[in-house]
């Protein structure tokens, strides 16, 4: 079958990029069930945005903008205009936000669409109009609506108010086909895994799935008024046509149990049906670890090595060992499931981990990015189990620093499966669990000991810690949501965050020194703009990163110019705030200047707000917040992508150029130091242990018809790199777009879940702090609940109140009563927008005092 690369090729080929279906089979000699699955691959290509379909033909979205035009992804309001975020830096240089999009100018484009737009004149404060030209890559081939009966046509009304059209369904077109419904459920996967999840007691297993507690599907459907459909889009709309489509799945109605999730799901397009050749293909891996397998392996058996996880945590992919050397300092071993072992490259799982780039965590289920053959069974650390693992073994001394590592493959056997709570119990001396685990009482404590040195090394070179609690859900029994509670956290969370991102860092900097393409973590520094933002607010609290004054770039556009010409006018110029002097060790003196101030919640969420969002990059610019020069993902390749990527290049490097140890183990070799981070030192330290990559020689270099013989994952020649830039610059960009949805996806459903346990407390009391003030009200967030939502202007009765931008304050014009950030207020649950999941608060009102009921009698 050929690789999706050569699929490629061949569709660049052809005239005008494009090429049929039958065309490409018959061009490509494919046959059997290669047919199949070179739909399957064109179809993940569309996914992926690599190629379009249009009229049974597939083609390169091969987009070259004019001056004047555009990439971006549209945006659209509920009332009807929208919005293009621009691709091009260039483009954002010149304008001041998105570029408006008016009802008339959207042609045939729908929300989340990426177009092609036509920018018109700039205007004098920066903001830009256009019209969409055309649609390169659709972002909706399905939807997920409420099914209404009509007098001539049957409709879908969209969940997402973004997707403003309803959509017409043919008559014959109300219900899936029966094969096609019995097939999605067969392979329905909605997973579960390590990350907490409340709902454990019902978890099931079995050889597809790991479900929670999921919705009661119907089988038979006579009258589909008001039950949420998922809707394959068959014509896309016009400017005077809607768009019409067919029901490919029947959900249920919005309230029963469990159907927010299986919306959310749809809506947000996350991959949760494993291909049956992805499920045949992790059924059949073998149990039982060949001999051969360990022949070139470290062998940690013996260790007591152990996993520390939550309570309802079911795949473990890291494990750890501590124990102090001859000359006093500390050997920290951290061990991965070897992934890559078993998931090669452009395998069926492979293809469908990469599509998936991460697990999806909900509050009582999870889609897994791995079968669970894989995921909860052989890559899985589980105790008592021999397991393949890649090795970081770390010398640390008192300082925290890391004076030499070795990466190496290697093989387990978990001595135990602890969780968070009994270890940090074990630290805090509980009697009964330390008597359990005596043998390893003293390995915790020196994990303890090991753990806070660390954290104090990363203190001291200004990495940022915001420890925001964040809300759990609870559920009862017959898993019905109780209530909404504060995450616990305890030491031994920090002590394994400390081991694995000691481990992360050793393997980056392991990578980066051998000068081979890798996937690296980086978060930028933040926006000029969001700083001055930040320092404007914190400033009216007497706060502030301490970054000085902010410089003020003038300029005036080409357009402005021209359209004053002649007329004497002076154009007012655009003001952008141009580069700042901002490191790590500023917002970590803040975070712990404001630590138990009442304001310490609302200026960490406005600081976290600041600051970019960490991405994955083929290109190295360090990790801000951690104020780490070298970064990456390592140590969770069961539940993401640029992890088992990691491992893939790391196993590569081994095998071409690894030192032998005196076992005849392949181990890399290297030492490092991290004292300060990139934004705070002039140069990097140099790692003279560290041989030269015979990649190096030839980076770069090859043309780019040779891409797909330099993905082999064999023994490199020397010349070879494991895994090209330009892959790598693909899969990067494709984890972070996926690693966004998953968070959308996680974030929306806590709202929801969140506005239907209110439901039922409208007109109840409760107390809450201001967190957000705008000029249509302000936003409280209420205590121990973790439960936003607007108390409107117009609810503020006693008073005709304005917003002051300056201050961020809403005051009253003829008492002078002010609602500002911070404010602790009495609030009641005022009503619920089911439709929007939105809650409305309003505030108690305070009972005169006797002064004030004089004053109101005699008016």
């Amino acid at each position: 079958m050929p690789s999706d690369a050569e699929i490629l090729r061949k569709i660049e080929q052809q005239p005008k990029q494009a090429a049929g279906y039958k065309q490409l089979l018959r061009e490509m000699r494919i046959h059997g069930d290669g047919r199949r699955e070179l739909k399957e691959r064109l179809a993940d290509l569309v996914k992926r945005g690599k190629l379009i379909e249009a009229e049974d033909r597939y083609a390169i979205p091969n987009v070259k903008p004019a001056r004047n035009q555009v990439l971006g992804r549209l945006t659209m309001h509920r009332d009807g205009y929208g919005f293009v975020i621009p691709e091009s830096d260039e483009v954002r240089s010149r304008i001041s936000g998105d570029i408006y999009i008016s009802p008339h100018g959207l042609e045939n484009a729908m929300h989340g669409d990426r177009v092609l737009v036509e920018i018109g004149p700039v205007r004098a404060d920066g903001r830009a109009e256009g019209r969409v030209l055309r649609v390169v890559a659709r972002a909706h081939p399905t939807v997920v609506g409420i099914f209404h009966y009509g007098r001539k046509f049957n409709y879908v009304r969209p969940i997402d108010e973004k997707l403003t059209q309803d959509i017409l369904i043919g008559s014959g077109m109300e219900y899936p086909p029966e094969d096609e419904e019995e097939d999605g459920h067969a392979a329905h996967d909605s997973g579960g895994r390590g990350r907490q999840s409340p709902q454990s007691s019902s978890l099931h297993f079995d050889r597809h799935r790991v479900v929670g507690s999921e919705a009661k599907r119907t089988t038979a459907w006579d009258d589909l008024e008001g039950v949420v459909v998922d809707v394959e889009i068959t014509e896309w709309p016009t400017p005077t046509r809607q768009p019409k489509g067919r029901v490919v799945e029947i959900l249920g109605y919005e309230d029963d149990f469990g159907v927010d999730v299986e919306i959310i799901i749809r809506k947000h397009h996350l991959p949760h049906r494993f291909p049956i050749e992805v499920l045949e293909q992790a059924q059949a891996f073998d149990a039982v670890i060949p001999s051969i397998a360990l022949k070139h392996r470290r062998d940690y058996r013996k260790l007591p090595i152990v996993t520390i996880d939550g309570e309802t945590a079911r795949d473990f992919d890291d494990a750890v060992h501590v124990h102090k050397l001859a000359n006093g300092n500390f050997e920290l071993q951290v061990h991965i499931a070897d992934v890559a072992q078993y998931v090669t490259e452009d395998s069926p799982i492979d293809r469908e981990a990469r599509l998936r780039g991460t697990s999806v965590y909900f509050p009582d289920r999870a889609i897994p990015m791995l079968p669970v053959e894989l995921s909860t069974d052989l890559c899985s650390l589980r105790p008592h189990l021999d397991r393949l693992v890649l090795s970081c073994v770390m010398e640390i001394d008192h300082q925290g620093e890391i004076l030499r590592y070795h990466v190496n493959e290697g093989v387990i056997r978990s001595a135990d499966r602890m969780t968070y709570t009994d270890v940090n119990a074990i630290l805090e001396g509980d009697a009964k669990l330390r008597e359990k685990y005596a043998g390893k009482v003293e390995l915790f404590e020196l994990m303890k000991e090991l753990a806070a040195i660390l954290n104090r090394k990363r203190q001291r070179r200004g990495s940022i810690d915001f420890d925001l609690p964040e809300p759990v859900i609870e559920f009862d029994e017959n898993g019905l949501m109780q209530g909404i509670t504060r995450s616990e956290r305890n030491f031994a969370h920090r002590l394994i965050e400390e081991f694995m991102l000691a481990a992360n860092e050793s393997v980056a900097s392991y990578l980066e020194n051998k000068d081979v393409p890798s996937l690296y973590r980086i978060h930028e520094k933040p926006d000029p703009k969001r700083v001055y933002d930040f320092e404007t607010v914190a400033a009216a609290f007497g706060f502030s990163l301490g970054v000085g004054a902010l410089p003020i770039k003038r300029i005036e556009t080409r357009g402005d110019r021209r359209d004053r010409r002649g007329t004497g006018q002076r154009a007012r110029p655009i003001e952008i705030p141009e580069d700042v002097h901002i490191t790590p060790r500023m917002y970590q003196k803040l975070t712990q200047k404001i630590a138990g101030t009442p304001m310490e919640r609302i200026l960490s969420f406005l600081m976290l707000r600041s600051l970019k969002q960490a991405r994955y990059s083929e290109e190295n610019v360090g990790h801000f917040a951690l104020a780490a020069g070298t970064y990456t993902h390592f140590t969770s390749p069961i539940r993401r992508y640029p992890d088992l990527i990691v491992h893939r290049i790391v196993k590569a490097v081994l095998r071409e150029s690894a030192e032998k140890h005196e076992d005849g183990v392949p181990v890399g070799i290297g030492t490092t130091s991290m004292k300060k981070g990139i934004w705070e030192r002039s140069a990097q330290t140099e790692v003279k242990a560290e041989k030269r990559s015979p990649w190096a020689r030839k980076k770069h270099t090859l043309a780019p018809a040779d891409a797909e013989e330099r993905r082999s994952y064999g023994p490199p020649t020397g010349q070879q790199e494991p895994i090209p830039a330009e892959v790598l610059h693909e899969i990067a960009e494709e984890s972070s777009d996926a690693e966004r949805r998953a968070d959308d996806a996680e974030r929306e459903l806590m709202e929801w879940k969140k506005v239907k346990f209110m439901a039922d407390r409208v007109g109840e009391e409760f107390d809450g702090l201001i967190i957000s003030v705008t000029k249509f009200g302000f936003f409280v967030e209420l205590e121990e609940l973790f439960i936003e939502g607007l108390v409107p202007l117009d609810t503020l009765t006693d008073d005709r109140y304005t917003f002051r931008e300056n201050t961020r304050q809403i005051i009253g014009l003829r008492t002078g009563k002010q609602y500002s950030l911070g404010d602790t207020v009495r609030v009641i649950v005022d009503r619920i927008e089911p439709v929007l999941h939105k809650i409305n608060f309003s505030v108690v009102e305070e009972e005169p005092v006797r002064a004030q009921r004089r004053h109101k009698k005699r008016k």
